[in-house]
């Protein structure tokens, strides 16, 4: 193994820590700010050497979370597992409704008497079908996003913040999403015969595109984002990005505090428009190192092109 490969993976498993920690509350505030020590006591199977093992490592920091916040997040998480479930189900039966009540049809047939343009008629029936799929899938994303959320004591916002972004989150989907279905069905249209090839890498440059534009433009519409100006916590995470070959020459901060209690971070964007990323719980919350630590796992999804790949 690779000194390189032991460090992404030694950072994974301080993540891992830091994470579960964070999430259940387990982290006891001082009377000042909250904020955590200044120094992480690494546990000796943490340390450094020949004979590192991640999974020794990740096993010791578990053991200093109390069996109490262990068995939340794992409720937490595993209840999650759940939930795709019945995220699939929930969808197939919108899906049959669709059909079955020919209710699809008729949004056609609508779209259709308002303009006789193709592009525009796929356009305004995906903006119908947002709406109506939002709506019929409503009961679920209420519990799953709200309910459940502040049940595990991890959401800040009240009903109408959050359903302030849901609504933004409709109004984009309704935008970009039917700007793709448009072009897609386009491709259908004017290829019959070789629409998949075209359609396939007409996808993956939609998706690069978005991917791009992301922290520039999409970010922005939910969290304000701006340049970190402490050097103690940006210095070590832009080293750290050089030395991984990352092109991040500035680090940002967003104010997630208004939506979640999560600490987390990313590394998003494609090309001139990469951003490093820190929200402001993880800022406000973790000391220097397990900042550093969050950003060795998040730097890893980058260097290992889990982005991509996925």
């Amino acid at each position: 193994m690779t000194f390189r490969n032991r460090a992404l993976r030694a950072a994974l498993s301080v993540c891992l820590f830091v994470t579960l920690a964070a999430a259940m509350g387990t982290a006891q505030a001082s009377p000042a700010a909250n904020q955590m020590p200044s120094v992480v006591v690494v546990p000796a199977e943490a340390q450094p050497g020949p004979n590192f093992s991640a999974d020794a490592a990740t096993r010791a920091y578990l053991a200093q979370i109390p069996a109490s916040a262990t068995a939340r997040s794992n409720a937490y998480f595993e209840g999650g597992y759940w939930l795709v479930l019945w995220d699939f189900l929930v969808g197939a039966v919108v899906m049959l409704i669709l059909l079955n009540t020919r209710l699809s049809a008729k949004m056609r047939d609508f779209a259709a008497r308002i303009t006789r343009f193709r592009f525009l008629r796929t356009m305004l029936y995906f903006a119908q079908f947002t709406i109506v799929t939002y709506v019929l899938g409503y009961p679920l994303d209420f519990y799953e996003s709200y309910i459940r959320e502040h049940q595990y004591g991890m959401a800040t916002q009240n009903f109408g913040a959050w359903m302030g972004d849901e609504g933004k989150g409709i109004l984009l989907n309704m935008v970009m999403g039917g700007l793709a279905v448009a072009i897609l069905f386009w491709i259908v249209g004017r290829l019959p015969r070789t629409w998949w090839i075209w359609g396939s890498i007409t996808a993956v440059a939609l998706m690069v595109f978005g991917v791009a534009i992301s922290p520039v433009f999409i970010q922005p519409i939910f969290n304000n984002p701006k340049i970190l100006d402490n050097a103690k916590i940006t210095d070590p995470i832009l080293s750290l990005a050089r030395a991984q070959g990352i092109p991040a020459h500035d680090v940002y901060e967003i104010d997630a505090s208004k939506q979640t209690k999560r600490m987390s971070a990313n590394v998003s964007g494609f090309g001139s428009t990469m951003r490093i990323t820190l929200n402001d719980n993880l800022i406000k919350r973790a000391s220097p190192e397990e900042i550093q630590a969050v950003m060795g796992h998040e730097m890893g999804h980058y260097v290992l092109n889990h982005i991509p790949n996925f």
